[in-house]
């Protein structure tokens, strides 16, 4: 099960995006619907029944969203934070073989389309929170156990922070 947890940033991405599948996306579709079944015979209308889905989809997106921001905690920067790793930290991590790795722990709902994110779920993110700058982790695989050390952490919003765009 996934924590509740999610950044400013994330959460206002995602009422950025009910907020546009609500009252852009929505009204839109409706409009094409309603436009569509006048034509007549819906049984072969594609335009109907393809637009009928998209509502159907926008629908079950918005649901989910009005649920999820309610159960969500945000999780705003304290200055306390500095120095030790906690939620929304950008952490840096190097292993024995030089291969360095730069990632920031957030919320589950923030995760997808970015590659330097990771959950706070995760077994990398678990294994760093608390820990300090020059602190090493070890992180359990499938494959046994890797050591990695914790060479820098920050906590600044970036500017590509998770932001909802319009598809």
């Amino acid at each position: 099960m996934a924590t509740n947890l999610i950044t400013e940033a994330g959460y206002q991405s995602l009422k950025d995006e009910l907020d546009w599948l609500w009252r852009e996306e929505r009204p839109e579709i409706t409009r094409k619907v309603t436009w569509a079944a006048s034509l007549g015979d819906r049984s072969e209308n594609a335009d109907y029944q393809y637009n009928k889905k998209r509502l159907r989809e926008i629908d079950r997106r918005v649901r989910y969203l009005r649920k999820r921001i309610e159960d969500l905690r945000v999780v705003p920067y304290s200055p306390t934070q500095e120095g030790k790793v906690f939620f929304g930290a950008w952490v840096t991590i190097i292993n024995e073989e030089d291969t360095s790795k730069k990632f920031r722990i957030v919320g589950a709902d923030e995760i997808y389309d970015r590659k330097d994110f990771i959950s706070i779920d995760s077994p990398m993110a678990r294994a760093c929170i608390g820990k300090c700058a020059g602190d090493e982790i070890v992180v359990r695989t499938p494959t046994g156990d890797a050591y990695w050390e914790v060479t820098e952490i920050e906590y600044s919003e970036a500017e590509d922070a998770p932001r909802f765009i319009k598809p």
